[in-house]
């Protein structure tokens, strides 16, 4: 079965951004980079929320992304991404396609058919709102060594308390600290 992988960046006091689309405190590094790309080959698709995607469409399609990380922009650029939106009509953003209805309907028919792990990209709205599903199978959180005096929390929203068992804490040199989480099923 595919399973379904949540990456966020966020601050030592768990917010992943202090505005729209701001982002310029994540702490990115050669070492950042590698795991960035580790990380996206080990998916066959990408999945995204509609604002978090309008972001990166904007972005790694263009000659200024491709110069500044070429790894990284061909593999955004080639990936097969879903988007889940009731208001985009289409993407002009290659391989991607349009997913109008039930994020969480679609993903369980997704987790279900051949394939490989699907990576969800930020969209914490997206997240928050598969959670109470039981459809995502990780939880990575990246925590950069800053704290923000205001933003929006990851998972902010949830109904519930969601459970989680730590499966690998992993420092990085820049001070980085990745955290991979399970969710804690019964049984």
């Amino acid at each position: 079965m595919r399973r379904v992988l949540f990456f966020m960046m966020v601050s030592t006091n768990g917010f992943y951004e202090r505005g729209p689309w701001g982002i310029d405190w994540h702490v990115v590094d050669r070492e950042f980079n590698e795991f960035a790309v580790a990380q996206l080959r080990s998916a066959d698709t990408l999945l995204f929320g509609r604002k978090t995607f309008e972001g990166m469409a904007r972005y790694w399609p263009t000659p200024e992304a491709i110069a500044e990380d070429r790894e990284v922009a061909e593999l955004m650029n080639t990936s097969q991404k879903i988007v889940f939106s009731r208001s985009l009509e289409q993407s002009d953003w290659s391989n991607t396609r349009v997913v109008k209805g039930d994020a969480a309907a679609e993903l369980r028919r997704l987790k279900a058919g051949p394939g490989g792990d699907m990576l969800l990209l930020g969209s914490s709205d997206l997240a928050t709102s598969l959670a109470p599903s039981d459809l995502i199978d990780e939880y990575r959180l990246m925590v950069a060594p800053v704290a923000l005096p205001a933003g929006k929390a990851v998972l902010q929203g949830l109904g519930a308390d969601l459970r989680l068992r730590l499966e690998e804490v992993r420092p990085f040199a820049s001070g980085n600290v990745l955290l991979r989480y399970s969710p804690h099923r019964e049984g």
